[in-house]
C-alpha cells in the first residue's frame, strides 16, 4: 500500500484572488518515492483538520513564512518577514494532532522551526542580526537544486543512518533557526558557525526536522531521495 502524506500549503495572492500554493518538487518527492501527496488548505474548520489527520499516514510540514515569535514569547525584532497567522494557527493544531497520533513527521525549513516552536523551543528570529561571525545561510540569489554550503551530522542520528556520512552539502534559504530546543527534541546536524541545521525527536519514532531544502535538491542529487524514501518507509 502506498501511504497518504499530507503536505501543509500556503496561501498565494494574486490579484484579487487567494491560491493555496505548494511547490511541486515537494509533490514530485513524495511521488517518487512512493507515496501519494495529499495538499492540505489553511482552515481554521478543526474538524475538517481533524479529518485530514485521520486520513493520512504522514505529514510533511513545508517551508514558508516564518513562525511569528509571539509563539515563543517575544516581539518581533525589524529583520522579521513575512508572518502569517492563519497558517501559524493551523499548523501548530496539525502538529499536535499528529504528534499526539505518533504519526510520521517531516518539518522543512519553515516546518523545522515550527516543530520547534511548537514543542516548547524558541527561534533566532535573524541569523545575521542576533548571531556574531555566523556564516552564509540565505544567499540573494541561485537555483534551489544547487548546494551551497556543508552541514556537519551527528553519527548518533536517524539523519547518519540514512545518509551514510558525517558531513554533506545542502541548499539554504533560512534566515532563521532553531535557539532553544523544543521538548524532546535533540540537534541531528550543526552549520560550520555552529547553527543547528537539523533535529529530530528522542520520544517518537519519526519527528525529523531539517532547515534544508531536499524536495529541491533531489533531482540532481538523489542522495537526498534518502530522507523521503526512509520517510515513505517509516509510513507504511
Amino acid at each position: 500500500m502506498r501511504p497518504m502524506i499530507g503536505l501543509t500549503t500556503f496561501i498565494e495572492s494574486k490579484g484579487t484572488s487567494r491560491y493555496s500554493s505548494l511547490c511541486y518538487t515537494y509533490i514530485d518527492a513524495i511521488i517518487r518515492a512512493g507515496g501519494i501527496p495529499v495538499l492540505i488548505p489553511i482552515t481554521e474548520d478543526k474538524e475538517c483538520l481533524l479529518k485530514y489527520a485521520d486520513a493520512i499516514d504522514g505529514i510533511i510540514f513545508t517551508g514558508g513564512e516564518d513562525v511569528s515569535p509571539l509563539y515563543f514569547g517575544e516581539n518581533p525584532i525589524k529583520e522579521i518577514g513575512s508572518i502569517s497567522c492563519e497558517r501559524d494557527a493551523c499548523e501548530m493544531f496539525l502538529f499536535k494532532e499528529a504528534y499526539d497520533l505518533d504519526m510520521p513527521i517531516l518539518g522543512i525549513c519553515r516546518g523545522s522551526q515550527l516543530i520547534n516552536v511548537a514543542l516548547g523551543g524558541s527561534l533566532y528570529q535573524d541569523i545575521n542580526a542576533q548571531l556574531k561571525d555566523s556564516l552564509g545561510h540565505s544567499p540573494e540569489s541561485g537555483p534551489s537544486d544547487q548546494v551551497y554550503h556543508m552541514v556537519k551530522i551527528e553519527k548518533d542520528s536517524k539523519l547518519y543512518n540514512i545518509f551514510e556520512n558525517d558531513t554533506i552539502a545542502i541548499n539554504s534559504f533560512h534566515h532563521q533557526s532553531v535557539k532553544e530546543l523544543g521538548k524532546g527534541l535533540k540537534a541531528a546536524a550543526f552549520s560550520y558557525d555552529g547553527i543547528i541545521e537539523a533535529t529530530e525527536s528522542l520520544e517518537k519514532d519519526f519527528v525529523v526536522g531539517i532547515q534544508w531544502h531536499p524536495e529541491a535538491l533531489a533531482p540532481k542529487h538523489p542522495i537526498f531521495m534518502k530522507l523521503f524514501e526512509e520517510f515513505i518507509s517509516q509510513c507504511r
